[in-house]
């Protein structure tokens, strides 16, 4: 009895880490590459010729946009062809598209591809999590959720560290070695998937009635915030130390690599503290340090002002993801069947503020004369804005929020 038991218990163990790897390596590909890795690349491309400096930055832009399209359509896409098929589908584009970007053909060629490459990345975001998670015990589903999400940070760091590297053998060479990592992921996640789990019935009229709706938006604007808020460190933190501060693409990509260090350990740090102080103050005070951390390059602190900014910055670019999640699950405990849609709800808000906030600070860039603090400055008022609509919110709203819980 004992020994069956504790053969059940390794199976489940076992069960769980290839989902959980599988999860991870997905969010390492869609976002951690597909996204990040652009930022270190993005002065060597300028430098390189292939394309001028406000061109680079719409491209970089292309793939936020693209992750928007891919948050809308994850779920109509998992429906027809089930969230397995288009989390394999979604890693194998991304990595199809590292190698298409090693040719620069003309713009509207290497725009469509990195719009795919963020089309993979969004359905990842909205469908990887909550695939995993029902087939996992909830005593363990913040630890996993936590996991997942650290591929982001992983994926960060290994293209600061990964990028200068390969740049020695050429950008052409560069784009191929991210495209063959890509593709070894893909295969490392394919066979982890879980079969798609039953189908949970629609709720009734009553309990349709009966869902917090202010919190709801309250969460969903707070996201979407925050995500404008990061858009000057995830796309101009290189270039700004690389070209504004005449440092070097090579001294921007060992600021990049602390940031990816930052953005590993910060899923599991947030978590953490959500389950020691609740959801509602880690948000809180989410907003407050993060709004101090991308103010930090304009406060002429140098060297030791770049490194914590990006570190702190870094962990709470996926670090707010389990809060967010947390939190989603806390407003909606008694409506599980409408959890994963608010969950997509949230993520297309994200979504959208950061495809508006990465061509408004290009625009703005290219119009201000290359001003980068003038970024930085939008990027902490929009995580101060995200901490007054909290506050306000659940001021005004939250007794008669909670009570509706």
């Amino acid at each position: 009895m004992s020994h069956s038991g504790s053969a059940r218990q390794t199976g489940g163990d076992l069960a769980t880490w290839r989902l959980t790897v599988s999860g991870l390596c997905a969010s390492l590909i869609g976002i951690g590459l597909a996204r990040f890795a652009y930022t270190p690349l993005l002065p060597a491309i300028v430098g390189a010729g292939w394309f001028g400096g406000a061109t680079a930055a719409y491209l970089g832009a292309a793939n936020l946009a693209g992750y928007l399209a891919g948050a809308l359509l994850a779920g109509p896409l998992a429906a027809r062809l089930g969230a397995r098929g288009v989390l394999r589908g979604g890693m194998l584009a991304a990595s199809v598209a590292f190698f298409a970007c090693g040719w620069p053909v003309d713009f509207a060629w290497f725009f469509a591809w990195r719009f795919l490459s963020g089309m993979a990345g969004g359905a990842v975001m909205v469908l990887a999590a909550p695939t995993v998670l029902p087939h996992v015990a909830p005593s363990r589903r913040g630890l996993v959720s936590g996991t997942i999400f650290m591929g982001v940070g992983l994926g960060v760091a290994a293209s600061g560290t990964l990028v200068p590297l390969l740049l020695r053998q050429g950008l052409q060479q560069t784009w191929f070695g991210l495209g063959v990592l890509a593709l070894v992921l893909t295969l490392v996640a394919w066979g982890g998937w879980p079969r798609p789990a039953p189908a949970t019935a629609a709720p009734g009229r009553s309990v349709r009635h009966r869902i917090p709706r202010r919190a709801l938006w309250s969460v969903t604007i707070q996201y979407g915030l925050n995500a404008f808020g990061l858009v000057p460190h995830m796309i101009f933190l290189v270039d700004y130390v690389a070209r504004g501060l005449g440092q070097g693409v090579t001294v921007g990509a060992e600021y990049w690599v602390i940031f990816g260090l930052g953005a590993v350990v910060g899923p599991l740090v947030t978590g953490h503290v959500a389950d020691r102080i609740g959801f509602v103050p880690t948000l809180r005070l989410a907003y407050l340090v993060e709004a101090a951390a991308v103010a930090l390059p304009l406060m002429g602190y140098g060297a030791t002002g770049l490194i914590v900014s990006s570190f702190v910055v870094g962990a709470f670019t996926p670090g707010i993801v389990p809060l967010m999640l947390g939190r989603i699950h806390e407003i909606m405990q008694h409506h599980p069947a409408l959890q994963k849609r608010a969950w997509g709800m949230a993520t297309i808000s994200f979504a959208i503020m950061q495809a508006t906030g990465a061509y408004g600070m290009s625009f703005l860039f290219v119009r201000s004369g290359g001003d980068y603090g003038l970024l930085f400055t939008l990027g902490a008022g929009a995580m101060l804005v995200a901490l007054m609509v909290e506050l306000s919110v659940s001021a005004v709203f939250g007794r008669r929020s909670e009570d509706n819980l």
